[in-house]
């Protein structure tokens, strides 16, 4: 798609305004936030502190209209800064003055101010735009599902660059108010608490949501079509909205029965994990041809495709893990993919032994046993596996395999005190897998570092420990029950690029 500035008439004299000689002293902000395997994400220069959209959606045409507000601190004196966004812009206001606008490869927006901004000022950018998601492509991909019905957002390590412009990476979070207009009979589907709903002349309902705790813009997410909903409420009192499309078939009933155990999973993963630490619960099944879920933040997003087989609570329990390991506890940097999927992953595993149905050790056995030497499995390093591996199995299952050496190492007493300290020491933060591999150490009393290089960072089958450890001495190890339902996930992290 090739993206173009709507210049109206009066904006063409603001664009060719001066910049005050003062500039001189203050310089751009970074094109990218630093990321290793994705130079382009995000932006330096400016921390973003909330993101208020409003926003038209029409689903015969897949046109969105928006104006986003984005409030936003400036960490040095910058001359400029950049948005990740990908749709036309008709206009961009930075504290309330016109700023001239320009554009660099798939996705920087460059934004010079009419005035240059000190280190530590408030800033607030205002931009209008407008396109068809469908119709926008990066790196030979799109974030954007189109549906018989409507439209979703739902991605990773990218989607926002597809409706909305921010600082796109899970260093920059922010708090959000998503609110969309929508045609009499449609639904708008968003992240967090829906506030409310109203009508728009005769035609057009308007849906407003809010997530007040801090939001990696990739877990942002927007479903627009026609949804069954159903509500309820945990025993302490959190919102569930659960959001099913009118057309998913033979797979309803298998969504359905899987999905509405949310409230029940999201109780026993705070025995294990700690205090739910978002405003709302619940998931939702959009009418899409993909095959994988995400853990986009109080509402995961599942492809029907994940109930073809029948109901599989295990993918639920993943991405509800993931509401701590992943989106209040979020990558450093997308290399840091471990500290998101591997406990994923594991909170299978554990639920495979609450339901008696395979203890995560034999689960473990079965896993190392299955991978011979020579398999490529052992060739992924889960610490740092690459950009073409970041949603590698070896991700999962052997960043899986490193939880359980490291239970086993430690004991239970200290390995589930960690499980659980771990997201409430670095809630709504970043962290980085040598961060969890420190704060282990610390809690545990134990140098381990030399077992998480094993697990995490050898580029060969570890061998089996002695005493009853990950890998028995065997080439054989019995399929827990649990390793069917647990298997049929593996598609959760083939996110079709």
């Amino acid at each position: 798609m090739h993206r173009r500035l709507i210049v109206p008439g009066a904006f063409v004299a603001t664009l060719m305004l001066a910049i005050p000689a003062s500039a001189a002293d203050y310089t751009p902000g970074a094109p990218g936030i630093g990321d290793a395997y994705y130079p382009a994400s995000g932006n330096g220069g400016y921390d973003v502190s909330h993101y208020d959209l409003r926003l038209k959606y029409q689903p015969k045409t897949d046109l969105i209209e928006g104006t986003a507000t984005i409030l936003a601190t400036a960490k040095q004196d910058l001359s400029r800064f950049n948005l990740d966004f990908g749709l036309d812009i008709s206009e961009v206001l930075v504290n309330g003055k016109k700023a001239r606008v320009s554009f660099s490869g798939d996705q920087e927006v460059e934004i010079t101010p009419a005035t240059p901004l000190p280190e530590g000022s408030a800033i607030t950018v205002v931009v209008r735009y407008a396109g068809k998601p469908s119709e926008l492509e990066i790196n030979g991909y799109t974030a954007w599902h189109r549906t018989p019905d409507g439209g979703v957002a739902a991605q990773e390590p990218d989607s926002a660059v597809w409706w909305f412009p921010s600082n796109d990476h899970p260093l920059d979070k922010a708090t959000y108010d998503v609110s969309v207009q929508v045609p009499n009979g449609t639904q708008a589907i968003s992240n967090g608490v829906l506030q409310g709903t109203r009508p728009v002349g005769s035609d057009w309902t308007r849906y407003s949501w809010r997530s007040d705790k801090p939001q990696a813009s990739y877990l942002a997410t927007l479903a627009v079509g026609k949804f069954d909903i159903t509500t309820d409420k945990t025993a302490s009192g959190l919102p569930v909205l659960n959001a099913y499309s009118k057309d998913l078939g033979a797979n309803d009933g298998a969504a359905r029965a899987s999905i509405e155990r949310t409230g029940e999973v999201a109780g026993w993963l705070e025995e294990v994990f700690g205090p739910y630490p978002f405003n709302a619960l619940g998931g939702y099944v959009p009418n899409v041809t993909s095959g994988y879920a995400l853990e986009t933040q109080t509402r995961p997003f599942y492809s029907p495709k994940q109930f073809a087989n029948g109901s599989n609570v295990s993918v639920v329990v993943h991405e509800l893990a993931h509401q701590w390991y992943g989106d209040s506890v979020s990558v450093d940097g997308w290399k840091d993919i471990w500290v998101n999927e591997g406990f994923a992953r594991y909170s299978q595993w554990l639920w495979s032994e609450k339901e008696g149905e395979g203890t995560a050790q034999e689960l473990a056995d079965y896993v190392y046993a299955s991978h011979p030497a020579d398999d490529e499995f052992w060739t992924v390093k889960p610490g740092d596996p690459g950009p073409d591996k970041q949603f590698d199995l070896a991700v999962y299952d052997r960043g899986a395999l490193a939880l359980q050496a490291l239970r086993n190492e430690i004991g239970d007493k200290s390995f589930f005190k960690i499980l659980k300290g771990w997201p409430t020491e670095h809630a709504y933060g970043n962290a980085k897998v040598s961060d969890f591999v420190k704060y282990a150490e610390r809690e545990s009393g134990k140098p381990l570092a030399a077992l998480f290089d094993t697990w995490l960072y050898e580029t060969a089958k570890p061998g089996a420990p002695a005493a009853a450890g990950v890998g028995v001495a065997r080439t054989q190890a019995e399929r827990p029950a649990s390793w069917k339902k647990i298997a049929a996930t593996n598609t959760i992290h083939d996110h079709g690029h």
